[in-house]
């Protein structure tokens, strides 16, 4: 039974907690850039300083905020921070175009737009047509560097996140929220016409960690996770960061594409017990050293195939394999989703 209090917020949950439990200097984020790590205690404070900063702007309860935020601790702490405000961030695909981001910006009248500096060019054509937004928040690049800001628009208040933060106080106080307040929007691929935001409540993430997570993958904190899927999407957000802190584990946030290179590289350094692949990355990470010490393996998405032969395809990889797979409204089997306890003698 998963008991959830009527009155929380998500934040705290995923957040705080770790900090009460004495994990303020447990690792968090492992960062590949630089090879920097950011502890429960730091990632508190992050989390905290953008919450005021965004306070500060005038952001107010259910109001959304755009996260177009390359892997990052810069995105952990503006996911968070917007919701122990008690404001909706709305984390966002960054491979789209400038027309798509018109649409998903006056769509969700996102008040505030966070960019990771490299993605702002995909901005500026459109800001005249934004008619919702009144902030932009620009976050450094991935290797730290400095942002240029562009100019002011006549609508538009352009802000560095790193100055806001300095600015910003690092205490916090949880805005109380109903469980079934809105906690996040994510929005659809859009597969099926114009893409669609969808509301996940307070509680969602809570009640998907404590069961996916604990009881079927058995996270720990003495976990390491690490996801291809990117944290705009459902499959990487949770796999990547509301999985690994809830438990108390750490994650490897990677900025860059996904690929074979960069996650066999990923593995290498940081030997997650947890990865999580999603086409078309392959599981280059079973001919490193990850494949001798990683419990599961998780495929997402992949088209489906019988039974048998994603049986014998991830077994191959060095792992027994069970799963679930999601159908057509028909009923036919359109994909699967493994979890693969990794066998250690293989």
């Amino acid at each position: 039974m998963i008991e959830i209090p009527d009155r929380m917020n998500a934040a705290s949950d995923f957040v705080d907690a770790n900090v009460e439990a004495g994990r303020g200097g447990k690792v968090a984020i492992h960062y590949v850039p630089d090879g920097s790590t950011h502890t429960y205690a730091e990632v508190l404070t992050g989390v905290n300083r953008v919450g005021n900063a965004l306070r500060g702007l005038g952001l107010d309860l259910e109001q959304r905020v755009m996260l177009l935020l390359l892997d990052s601790p810069d995105f952990v702490y503006s996911f968070f921070g917007a919701i122990k405000i008690g404001a909706v961030p709305v984390p966002t695909n960054t491979l789209l175009t400038p027309a798509d981001y018109e649409y998903l910006l006056n769509d969700s009248r996102a008040r505030v737009l966070i960019v990771t500096a490299p993605l702002l060019s995909a901005i500026e054509p459109i800001r005249d047509r934004l008619h919702y937004l009144r902030h932009l928040v620009v976050a450094p690049g991935p290797n730290g560097e400095a942002p240029e800001l562009p100019a002011a628009g006549a609508s538009i208040t352009v802000h560095s996140l790193a100055e806001l933060c300095v600015a910003a106080a690092s205490e916090l106080d949880a805005e109380e929220m109903s469980k079934d307040d809105p906690c996040l929007w994510l929005y659809s691929s859009g597969t099926t016409g114009f893409p669609k935001g969808t509301v996940h409540l307070q509680h969602d993430m809570l009640v998907c960690a404590n069961t996916y997570a604990r009881q079927v993958l058995s996270m720990s904190e003495s976990d390491i996770t690490f996801s291809v899927a990117k944290l705009f999407f459902a499959y990487g957000l949770g796999n990547a960061l509301y999985f690994p802190f809830r438990v108390g584990a750490s994650t490897v946030l990677d900025p860059g594409p996904p690929g074979r290179p960069r996650s066999s590289t990923c593995c290498s350094s940081t030997a997650p017990a947890s990865f999580t692949r999603f086409p078309p990355a392959t599981p280059a990470c079973w001919r490193t050293r990850t494949r001798r010490r990683a419990r599961h393996c998780r495929a997402c998405g992949l088209a489906f195939q019988p039974a048998k032969h994603c049986r014998r395809r991830c077994t191959s990889a060095g792992s027994s394999a069970t799963g679930t797979r999601s159908s057509t409204a028909s009923g036919r089997p359109r994909s699967c989703i493994c979890s693969l306890p990794i066998d250690p003698a293989r």
